[in-house]
């Protein structure tokens, strides 16, 4: 396989793939986390660790932590049905999520925008829900971090649009305001789309 190619047999899912995408202090990774306590014990629902070249106790989600050597190794046996590349990091969705699609399931990934055309073909079904905030709670989210200057983090926010470009069935998220309610537009979201599929 060559690289970025999608796993073999990725095609014959009926279920649906989504990926959630979004700027840094939109709130995806803690939102995933709260849907995932949601849907907890549902046997059609999976959210995905994903894969990564960074260390296990970087924070953030829940990943496996490998080498660079050990990704590589595991790309080329065919162990990721989508990969990809960013911020110097190596990200890997395994390719055992073709089992849950193939059974009709709806299975949740954390994704990149500049990755989704990677996952389009892949995964015959894809949804994206771009997580995203006004400007302002943006910055002061990640100013609270205290990993970026202001001046920083202004930059990062004034270089790309927030919206997600190209041909794919999107539905915004707008985590601008309380947690309680950005997690009930996912559940709703996610009860959509099982909703589609059985």
């Amino acid at each position: 396989m060559t690289p970025h190619e999608p796993h073999p047999g990725a095609g014959a899912e009926r279920g649906i793939m989504v990926v959630v995408v979004g700027p840094s202090g939109a709130g995806k990774d803690t939102l995933m986390n709260l849907a995932a306590r949601h849907f907890a014990g549902r046997a059609d629902v999976h959210f995905t660790r994903r894969v990564i070249t960074r260390h296990r106790d970087a924070g953030g989600e829940d990943h496996l932590s490998v080498s660079l050597q050990g990704f590589t190794a595991m790309e080329q046996s065919g162990s990721f049905a989508v990969w990809w590349e960013a911020h110097g990091l190596k990200y890997g969705i395994p390719a055992e999520v073709s089992v849950a699609l193939s059974r009709g399931h709806v299975v949740v990934a954390n994704g990149s925008r500049s990755a989704l055309h990677r996952f389009q073909a892949a995964f015959p079904r894809l949804k994206v829900i771009n997580v995203t905030a006004r400007p302002e709670v943006l910055a002061s989210r990640l100013e609270a971090r205290g990993r970026e200057t202001h001046e920083d983090i202004m930059a990062r926010l004034a270089r790309g649009p927030l919206t997600v470009r190209g041909d794919y069935d999107v539905t915004e998220l707008d985590n601008s305001g309380s947690l309680e309610e950005a997690k009930q537009k996912m559940v709703a979201i996610l009860d959509g789309l099982l909703a589609e599929v059985h």
